[in-house]
């Protein structure tokens, strides 16, 4: 649309940061009305009028905020039949729903067309108007529609200026009110509660997976996944049970996601796999390995063909390609290069308490199980660490980094100081067989 306007009133300043992030993606002008008082749909419309241009012309769109399925396809449809020749001045959306609880009831002439919405209950199995589903063309005239909109009155149940007045309006001043019928009643269904919003969720959910099934996507159980509206998946993908995939999350062909995995903004290249893994604003490079159990923090990266496996966290750490981080370690402000190892247990110690500092591991590095990297750090190409090491400072290329004191063996400890428990039994039976099997010597020189 040239101009987009969303009426806000209750809750304005979460919605109002909500529509500035969603105008980031679109085209055109949008615009925030304020309904200061709620004062009824009619009023509402007449908030959103106020913010348009004063030389504004043309064919004013009217929808509801509370109908989550309403799509392009259905509105275009729409607007299509609104502007066939001799079209009406209003056109209203319609449906038939087994459940008409609710809803205005669309009353016809004998010729067919719209002669007003009924808001009562009493009309029996009517065809249906979602009520606020309206196209109003004043053919270039907007100070019709809002006479139309000044002639609605608040003399009903819920003292409220119903925009569906404006039907009967219209047809009291001779001009045609017509409908375009769709005969998907979930498009333009409404949710009223967090039971029926939850069920518009799961019909959403079962359409989207279905079209990417039929996109070449194997989804193993669609009662246990969710796939957004916004994500995009390659052919050949399988999703196993237990997968969520939220925000603008991407998954490149062959990749194999799941079980139990949640992935929000993330990007995941062909042929890798990622199972039990929680993992958001990250990239996961081509028949790369994540988890089980992993825990990918935004600024997250791994390469091509690497790993980061089980019980593994990272933030904003990017791990090069065929790298290894297998298990049990935290890296987090890293940058690691391609075809290193990262040794279980490890920990890169990012934090002093105040602020945060970075650690550079070069390629081909390996490391010992259980490496304190205390950043900032530099490991460079081809080093090892020790297991166990400590590192404070940096490592040269290709220099094998060890720390703490020699290991020393305090002989008989046990037995003199744990005196009768299990282990200083066990200490001595051994010490006693180790003795009895050591080489007699017979004293004599040879």
């Amino acid at each position: 649309p040239d101009h987009l306007v969303v009426v806000v009133g209750h809750d304005r300043e979460r919605i109002s940061t909500a529509v500035t992030d969603l105008a980031a993606h679109l085209d055109g002008d949008v615009r925030v009305a304020v309904q200061d008082e709620q004062l009824g749909t009619g009023h509402a419309v007449e908030c959103a009028l106020t913010t348009l241009p004063d030389d504004f012309a043309g064919t004013v769109v009217v929808t509801a905020a509370d109908v989550p399925l309403l799509d392009s396809d259905t509105l275009r449809a729409l607007l299509e039949t609104h502007a066939e020749p001799e079209a009406a001045a209003v056109t209203v959306l319609t449906t038939t729903a087994a459940d008409p609880t609710g809803y205005g009831r669309i009353l016809r002439t004998t010729d067919g067309d719209v002669e007003r919405i009924h808001t009562g209950v009493h009309l029996g199995d009517r065809q249906l108007g979602r009520g606020r589903f309206l196209v109003l063309d004043d053919r270039g005239d907007v100070a019709a529609l809002r006479s139309a909109l000044g002639k609605l009155s608040a003399d009903n149940a819920q003292g409220e200026l119903y925009l569906t007045d404006v039907v009967s309006i219209a047809r009291g001043e001779g001009l045609t009110v017509r409908a375009h019928y769709t005969d998907d009643a979930v498009s333009v269904a409404g949710a009223n509660d967090r039971v029926q919003l939850a069920a518009l969720a799961a019909e959403l959910n079962r359409r989207t997976l279905e079209y990417w099934m039929r996109e070449g996507v194997t989804v193993i159980d669609p009662a246990t996944t969710w796939v957004d509206v916004d994500v995009t998946l390659a052919p050949d993908v399988t999703l196993h049970p237990g997968v969520q995939l939220h925000g603008r999350t991407s998954i490149g062909e062959d990749a194999v996601i799941g079980p139990d995995t949640t992935l929000t903004d993330v990007q995941v290249g062909a042929g890798a796999s990622v199972v039990r893994t929680h993992g958001s604003d990250s990239v996961i490079g081509a028949d790369a390995s994540v988890g089980p159990f992993a825990y990918l923090r935004p600024g997250s990266e791994l390469g091509a063909e690497g790993k980061i496996g089980t019980f593994v966290e990272t933030k904003n750490a990017q791990i090069g390609a065929h790298s290894k981080v297998p298990h049990l370690t935290y890296v987090g402000d890293a940058t690691i290069g391609e075809h290193s190892n990262i040794g279980a247990s490890s920990v890169f110690v990012n934090y002093d308490g105040v602020k945060k500092y970075r650690t550079v591991v070069g390629s081909h590095v390996r490391t010992g199980s259980d490496t304190m990297f205390v950043a900032p750090l530099t490991v460079g190409d081809g080093a090892y660490t020790g297991a166990g090491t400590v590192l404070r400072r940096n490592v040269p290329p290709g220099a094998l980094a060890v720390s703490g004191a020699p290991q020393r063996n305090i002989e008989g400890w046990v037995q003199r100081n744990r005196a009768g428990t299990p282990a200083a039994e066990a200490a001595s039976l051994a010490s006693q067989q180790q003795q009895e099997n050591e080489p007699q010597k017979d004293g004599l020189d040879q």
